[in-house]
């Protein structure tokens, strides 16, 4: 049988020349496995790089779905905890009739609150309303509802639309306004009575910005509620409306003064990750990059499979050999990297495809080791940072708590005097102490220095006139925090002021075409002309903090740039003039790159 069929195959190619048997054997021994094989390849390589595509998805977008379900989570407890507490709900359930009991407990909500409303990031407002009307507003925590307008609409609308909400918790987008969110939650009394209403503003970017920006090469995100409308979206426009899909195609109507985002019939990949709170992430994932994958798949198997077909047989097996031989050894260092050893190379000197992995591969060893290395430095940091800022919550409550209790104290014998004492450093201990902010407006700033000023007219009483001269109009522009109250400082420090007859502290805040300028005179003992020059050369070295002067002008440089100009001048004996010049900003100033 053999020797017959070896008959055949001679007497078929006995007729041919080199070249055709060549040809014959090549494609009957070569191509058409190679074709047949290769097909069923390219079949099942890109079959499963779309399911692996798909599983990615699905599994980015569930943990889309964990991250913004815990932040949910952390934004609805604040709430909760807010509006859940005991003694707030005692305060705001209480008829008054003493403006001290008034006063307590506007300094109770102050001090209870006012680092609460810091504890998350994106929280742009938080106020607290009530309609207890034996109560006062204070304009920064304590409000009652109002005419004035409040996230898209007035106080009063909103406030009754939520009072009739049948959910204590409501999460909702502001009309009009895509990049904020409003979180109301109802404060309800022991007996179940509506006693008022939290309202907390979220800066959209802050919350919800890097988890729907861009995902999937193109695709579009978006956060549903319960009520199946989108609070969030990569295309911003959609938020508002509500959307419709398969699953949900029941619970949204055609009311066209309601419109909804339809995606019942997008051929797209469509995604829903459930929330534990009822709400969903909806993901459309593009195909069109999904299917580039695909010809580019293609296009690379093809291109390989008809290099190596033209090649010699002995070429082929020799360029198959030193190819398997590199696989197994970048398989190995694979192996070695994934037990961590991050030194793993690969030595290649070829400069083909497999040359460009192995130098690939190299990189990327070594960027996961500094990458691993980065992430533990990382967390480390974070914990120190986590611990820092623990204390620094901690250590002004009980200042605020110590501080209140000495004021009831001082309260219970009508020490008028002692309770002014008390109010002027509780006043200066909330901004010194506020680690959270570093620019505030100029008006916060005068309030902290009349404070320290008042605590000096008590400890030097009759010693110093303090002369005021404000342009209210500069009052809302920003400037750093603690800016005057180290000058003011350092006319009792360094002025030795208190032994000055007629003794005078001037204060004053003007603007000036675009700047603001600020200045601090007083007619102390004045400062040596020596020093005056060392300060100005930034070589002045005192005792303590010396003059401080350094640190201003590096703070004011850090949020202002090179636009600000911090000047002394000075006669020996007689007195001092500070001056502060930095551009007018009605809008919070942040730091700047480059100074």
């Amino acid at each position: 049988m053999r020797l017959r069929l070896e008959k055949m195959i001679i007497g078929f190619t006995r007729r041919m020349s080199l070249r055709g048997k060549i040809v014959i054997l090549y494609v009957i021994i070569l191509l058409l496995p190679t074709l047949v094989l290769g097909s069923a390849s390219v079949s099942l390589v890109i079959r499963g790089f779309h399911q692996s595509y798909v599983n990615t998805a699905d599994e980015s977008v569930r943990q889309t779905a964990r991250i913004m379900d815990f932040s949910k989570k952390s934004y609805d407890l604040l709430a909760v905890r807010t509006a859940t507490d005991g003694e707030l709900i005692a305060r705001l359930s209480r008829e008054y009739t003493e403006m001290s009991d008034i006063v307590d407990t506007v300094n109770y909500v102050d001090r209870t609150f006012l680092i609460t409303s810091k504890y998350l990031p994106g929280i742009a407002d938080f106020r607290i309303y009530h309609t207890n009307d034996t109560l006062v507003q204070d304009g920064q925590l304590l409000w009652r509802p109002e005419a004035r307008a409040l996230a898209g609409t007035d106080e009063l609308s909103w406030y009754e639309a939520a009072s009739k909400s049948s959910n204590p918790l409501v999460w909702s987008n502001v009309p009009g306004k895509p990049d904020q969110t409003v979180i109301t939650r109802k404060i309800i009394g022991n007996n179940g009575n509506l006693l008022g209403m939290l309202y907390i503003l979220l800066n959209y970017d802050a919350v919800f910005g890097e988890l729907i920006n861009q995902p999937f090469n193109g695709g579009s995100l978006f956060i549903v509620d319960d009520s199946r409308r989108i609070l969030a979206a990569t295309e911003r426009e959609e938020i508002g409306k509500r959307i419709r899909i398969k699953e949900w195609q029941d619970e949204v109507g055609n009311d066209p003064d309601d419109p909804a985002l339809d995606l019942t019939g997008s051929k797209e990949l469509l995604i829903s990750k459930p929330l534990s709170s009822g709400w969903h992430i909806v993901a459309l994932v593009h195909m069109k990059y999904m299917d580039n994958q695909n010809r580019t798949i293609l296009v690379l198997i093809v291109g390989i499979t008809s290099f190596f077909l033209l090649l010699s047989i002995f070429l082929m097996m020799t360029i198959v050999k030193n190819i398997v031989r590199r696989i197994r050894k970048l398989g190995n260092r694979m192996s070695d990297l994934s037990r961590g050893e991050f030194e793993a190379t690969v030595r290649y000197s070829e400069k083909d495809e497999l040359g460009e992995l192995e130098n690939m591969f190299n990189s990327m060893s070594e960027r996961l080791g500094k990458l691993v290395e980065d992430i533990t430095q990382a967390g480390l940091t974070e914990k120190e940072q986590a611990f820092k800022a623990l204390q620094a919550q901690i250590n002004p409550h009980f200042i605020y708590n110590s501080l209140g209790l000495i004021r009831w104290r001082a309260l219970d014998v009508q020490d008028h005097e002692q309770i002014q004492i008390i109010d002027a450093l509780t006043t200066f201990y909330r901004l010194t102490l506020n680690n959270q902010i570093s620019v505030i407006p100029i008006r916060d700033e005068l309030e902290h220095v009349k404070a320290y000023l008042d605590i000096c007219q008590f400890r030097y009483p009759e010693r110093v006139r303090v002369e005021w001269d404000v342009d209210e109009s500069a009052l809302d522009f920003y400037t750093i925090k603690t800016v005057l109250q180290p000058i003011v400082e350092n006319c009792y420090l360094h002025g030795a002021i208190t032994r000055k007859t007629n003794a005078v502290i001037r204060i004053t805040v003007a603007r000036e075409a675009g700047n603001v300028r600020m200045s601090v005179y007083d007619n102390g003992q004045g400062i040596p002309g020596t020093i005056l020059r060392e300060i100005a050369e930034g070589k002045y070295v005192g005792k303590g903090n010396g003059f401080g002067t350094s640190n201003i002008k590096e703070r004011l440089a850090l949020y202002f740039g090179k636009e600000t100009e911090f000047s002394i001048t000075s006669e020996t004996g007689e007195w001092t003039l500070v001056s502060i010049v930095f551009p007018a900003s009605s809008v919070q100033p942040n730091i700047r790159r480059e100074r």
